[in-house]
C-alpha cells in the first residue's frame, strides 16, 4: 500500500488584485489548490490568466489581498518580508524564463553563489555546486561563462543554481519559454528526473500545451481563476 504525501503547498481562498492605469486587475479570484509533497504540478493557461502571480504567492515573492497560504505547514500569507526572506532561502528554488544568471561569473560560480551566505566551507560549497551541476548534465560547463552558453544550457545552469541548497520545492517560471522545442524537452526532463530522484515538489507555470505530459497534476487557469484540475 502507498505511503500518503505529505501537504506541501495549501492554498486557501486566495485573492489578489492589482491597480493598473486606474482599473482594477482582478489577478486571482477565490484560488484554493492542495499540493502533496512530490508532486510535480504544471499550471496552464493564456498570458494574464494570473499563473505567473499564483506562483508569486505560494512562493512568498508576493502577499495575497485575502486568504491563506499553508506551506510546510506555516500560513506565510501574512508573514514578515525576513521571514519569507528565510522561508525562500531555505525551502525554495526558483527557475525563471531569462535564466538570471550573472554574466562575469562562470556555472559554477553561479550556483555557488546562491550558497553565501553560510556556515560551510568553501569545499563544501564547491562539491554542493559540482553535485547540482552533475544533476543537470553541465558538469563539462562548469568554467565556461553565460556567454559561451546556448539558451538551453543556460537554463540547465539556472536549474544547477536553484536546486543546490536542496529546497522542499522548486517554482519555474515559463522556464521553456526561450527555448526550442529539443531544449525545452532537455529541460523539462531534468526536472521531472530531480523530482522524482529527490521527491523535489515542482510547480511550473506555462503557457504551453506541450509540457503538460511531465505533471502529474494540471491546473488550468482562465482570467485569475481555476478552470480544472486534473
Amino acid at each position: 500500500m502507498p505511503v500518503a504525501k505529505d501537504t506541501m503547498i495549501e492554498v486557501i481562498d486566495v485573492n489578489k488584485e492589482y491597480r493598473r492605469a486606474g482599473a482594477i486587475i482582478r489577478a486571482l479570484v477565490d484560488i484554493n489548490l492542495t499540493i502533496k509533497s512530490g508532486d510535480f504540478v504544471i499550471i496552464q493557461g493564456p498570458t494574464g490568466c494570473g499563473k505567473s502571480t499564483l506562483l508569486n504567492v505560494m512562493s512568498g515573492l508576493d502577499l495575497p489581498d485575502s486568504g491563506k497560504i499553508i506551506f510546510d505547514g506555516e500560513n506565510i500569507a501574512r508573514a514578515t518580508e525576513d521571514r519569507l526572506s528565510k522561508l525562500r532561502r531555505q525551502k525554495v528554488g526558483f527557475v525563471f524564463q531569462d535564466f538570471n544568471l550573472i554574466k562575469t561569473l562562470t556555472a559554477i560560480e553561479n550556483i555557488e553563489a546562491l550558497l553565501w551566505p553560510t556556515v560551510l566551507s568553501s569545499k563544501e560549497i564547491e562539491n554542493r555546486a559540482i553535485a547540482a551541476l552533475r544533476d543537470v548534465e553541465m558538469l563539462e560547463r562548469k568554467d565556461h561563462f553565460p556567454v559561451e552558453m546556448s539558451g538551453g544550457e543556460k537554463q540547465r545552469v539556472a536549474l544547477a543554481r536553484a536546486i543546490v541548497s536542496k529546497p522542499r520545492v522548486v517554482f519555474g517560471d515559463e522556464v521553456s519559454g526561450n527555448l526550442d522545442p529539443d531544449s525545452e524537452n532537455v529541460i523539462m526532463s531534468l526536472l521531472k528526473k530531480i523530482n522524482e530522484e529527490y521527491e523535489t515538489t515542482m510547480i511550473v507555470v506555462t503557457h504551453r500545451d506541450s509540457v503538460a505530459k511531465f505533471g502529474n497534476k494540471i491546473v488550468k487557469m482562465d482570467k485569475g481563476a481555476i478552470v480544472s484540475i486534473k
